[in-house]
């Protein structure tokens, strides 16, 4: 069965954000700098599979819903795009073509180049640690789960990164007799690795799930010490993956699991699905890391705090600034390392792995959210980069800052501009024979939508997917007509329904010299629909485009 962490319990409500703080108070460390403490770990999945790929499992693993069936709109997991740029090996999908042409292509996590590009990824951006996850391995996932471990193992090995088993026990039935045997048996053979984490010279490994309030977890608090201690038996470092009112056992714990909690070298709770404001991560600090880091200290354990870029589906990123937040306020709090939820989390859109960075990389119609999202241009690897700043913060290798360090992009050399219009999906008051309004948002400059003759007035509309911040329009017939002149008003609409004048109704001359294009300037307006209103043409006696390109400010 296919699991995921998707959050437990909704979001609780924020109280108002709390005064940033300008200093750092260190908090005790309970173990000095190792792999674990003192580093920054990112939540690795590896579970994305496609047919051919040799994978045990088959199909299309973590991609699709009927994993047996190619991904599409109507059948996929996930909610953001992975730029497949540096991936020697990719798989065609039953998605439309990118919005800038290119067929849309997936990854296999089962690839030794995927796990080695994300490892090089991972050293490039001074990544310390990868958490691999390891759900339950006694099904059908287990071979694959098996061999994504010796992959992990041999990316890590020529990286000079760190890596450690993490075990998710949702679902896992029998998870008391077997997880030890697990580790026991299979994974601590990773161990012999210099590249298998260890925190106070022992092996690290951790438990993620126990005392969750949902009935994916009913593990007792019996089973769940038993577990820890004969990992601890075994000479493991065990961190614990646990809920976020661990402290106080309400809200996604379970109460009377304190003990087990308490049980851990290392505490680690969730926050996926928690917040996605700045004043969210705020309250957060104030309300609940900063009493878990004294409890912790309390205890003598080590507090690893989850981190985390926001769901780019959901519009919570800011451009990195939430994830800045994120990482400045554990870090000010003085956690002894910090835990990335999660790398290559496509499925949830909390990933930091290089990610489609606008419209024209990700499937033309399909709704999915670029990194440009707000308006902003990020590259690829932005999240990425920002992962390693964080880390230096962490290390005291740049000062302490509330205010994000990390530029969108890299160089001197400006961002590409982003037509937020390519691929997207339109809609128009009609059309004659074949010049639909698709032909104006195809990127070809000799197509065109033409708008039914003689009547006046007539339209043609771009949904956008989301809401944007639109400050400019191209508009544009094919290079090779005459001059004309289209009288023409700019719209735009959050919801559809209710438009809103952009720009005012006015002759709009496309000139054969100027490459018959117009360019239309409005405020910068947030709008997920923009429609181009005619009411005359001085060429024909219809509304024609060739182009309908929408820019943010």
């Amino acid at each position: 069965m296919d699991v995921t962490r998707r959050t437990v319990l909704s979001a609780v409500a924020i109280a108002p954000a709390a005064a940033l703080l300008t200093d750092r108070t260190p908090a005790r460390a309970a173990s000095p700098p190792g792999d674990v403490v003192g580093k920054i770990s990112v939540g690795y999945q590896g579970w994305f599979a496609c047919p051919g790929d040799g994978a045990p499992i088959g199909g299309w693993w973590h991609w699709s819903r009927d994993r047996f069936q190619p991904p599409s709109p109507a059948n996929t997991t996930i909610v953001s795009w992975p730029d497949t740029r540096d991936y020697a090996h990719v798989y065609p999908t039953a998605y439309t073509n990118l919005g800038d042409g290119r067929p849309a292509t997936l990854f296999s996590s089962y690839d030794q180049q995927t796990v080695d590009t994300h490892f090089r990824w991972m050293q490039t951006h001074n990544i310390d640690t990868a958490a691999l996850q390891r759900f339950n391995p006694v099904g059908d996932e287990g071979p694959t789960r098996d061999a994504m471990a010796w992959k992990v193992r041999s990316a890590a090995e020529a990286t000079g990164r760190k890596f450690y088993i993490m075990y998710d026990v949702t679902g896992w039935t029998n998870m008391q007799s077997e997880l030890v045997t697990d580790w026991a048996g299979k994974m601590s053979a990773h161990t012999a690795s210099p590249a298998y984490a260890r925190q106070n010279g022992k092996p690290v490994v951790c438990v993620w799930g126990f005392g969750f309030n949902d009935d994916g977890r009913p593990f007792a608090p019996a089973a769940c010490l038993d577990v820890i201690h004969r990992l601890k038996a075994q000479g493991c470092y065990v961190i614990g993956g646990v809920p976020t009112y661990w402290r106080e056992g309400k809200n996604d714990s379970r109460p009377g699991f304190l003990d087990v909690y308490h049980a851990f070298h290392m505490i680690s709770p969730w926050m996926v699905g928690r917040t996605g404001t700045l004043d969210g991560l705020d309250w957060f600090h104030a309300q609940v890391n900063t009493p878990d880091q004294a409890d912790c200290n309390a205890h003598g354990i080590d507090y690893q705090p989850c981190v985390l870029p926001g769901d780019l589906s959901a519009g919570h990123r800011r451009h990195g600034d939430f994830y800045w937040r994120s990482i400045y306020n554990m870090v000010r709090l003085g956690a002894q390392g910090l835990y990335v939820s999660m790398f290559d989390e496509y499925n949830e859109g909390n990933q930091i792995a290089k990610t489609a960075e606008t419209a024209a990389s990700v499937p033309a119609g399909s709704g999915i959210r670029a990194l440009d999202e707000d308006g902003t241009f990020c590259s690829a690897d932005y999240y990425l980069r920002i992962t390693g700043d964080g880390g230096r913060m962490l290390k005291g290798q740049i000062p302490l800052t509330a205010v994000r360090p990390t530029p969108p992009t890299t160089g001197s050399q400006p961002p590409p501009v982003t037509d937020l219009a390519r691929g997207r999906p339109t809609a128009a008051s009609g059309h004659t024979q074949v010049y639909t309004s698709g032909n104006a948002v195809d990127g070809d400059g000799g197509s065109y939508w033409e708008s039914v003759n003689n009547a006046f007035p007539q339209w043609i509309q771009v949904d956008l997917g989301q809401a944007a911040t639109v400050a400019r329009l191209v508009l544009k017939v094919p290079p090779s007509w005459g001059a004309r002149t289209q009288t023409l008003a700019v719209s735009g609409s959050t919801d559809g329904t209710a438009f809103a004048t952009l720009a005012g109704s006015a002759g709009r001359t496309f000139d054969p010299a100027a490459g018959n294009a117009v360019t239309v300037s409005c405020p910068p307006t947030r709008a997920r629909y923009v429609r181009v209103g005619f009411t005359a043409n001085t060429g024909w006696p219809a509304g024609q485009l060739s182009a309908l390109e929408i820019y943010p400010a």
